[in-house]
């Protein structure tokens, strides 16, 4: 067929949407088995282990560590690339359940070291987080009033960069509170 446009030189055949039929997710390469040759991996790690030397009485085979070589057919993934630590400097203070919340014991000061050492937050110590330099704050749960008074009445939608304030929506809504509560 004729292509579209002007000069008839666009495309000629309508765009088709593909149905993703693979759960695999973002990041996943389906080529990575076949190109991570991880024998050669386990090979050289296990060369390196070894050390050979030559004496007198002939040759001797020594282990350099005791604890042996992890062999494995996974690519071996760097400490630091953990994304840039997203979302890593958030704290849990509370679960929420069907009760209510339920606050989180926040660790002291021995045990967030030593898990601080467990999960290698490196990035995090570089730029001064999870030193234990500054301590965690905790967080009061504020009231809608409060919550109001502290933003100055203002809300979190787009009509509030022209002015409007919701000030209808809001009575609305305090009366049914009133209704619901009465």
């Amino acid at each position: 067929g004729q292509g579209l446009g002007k000069r008839e030189d666009g495309i000629a055949e309508a765009i088709r949407v593909k149905v993703k039929c693979d759960t695999a997710g973002v990041g996943h390469d389906a080529a990575e088995p076949f190109s991570f040759h991880w024998w050669d991996h386990v090979f050289n790690k296990a060369a390196a282990n070894i050390a050979v030397e030559a004496g007198q009485d002939g040759i001797s085979v020594k282990t350099l560590s005791e604890r042996g070589v992890r062999i494995s057919n996974k690519k071996p993934r760097k400490a630091g690339s953990t994304g840039g630590m997203l979302y890593g400097h958030f704290v849990k203070s509370a679960t929420l359940t069907a009760c209510g919340e339920e606050s989180v014991k926040l660790p002291t000061g021995s045990e967030s070291s030593e898990e601080e050492e467990k999960l290698d937050l490196s990035s995090a110590r570089r730029q001064g987080w999870g030193s234990g330099a500054c301590p965690i704050p905790t967080m009061r749960q504020l009231t809608d009033e409060e919550l109001m008074r502290a933003c100055g009445g203002r809300t979190a939608h787009k009509g509030a960069r022209h002015g409007l304030t919701m000030s209808a929506k809001l009575a609305r809504l305090e009366e049914q509170e009133r209704a619901f509560l009465a």
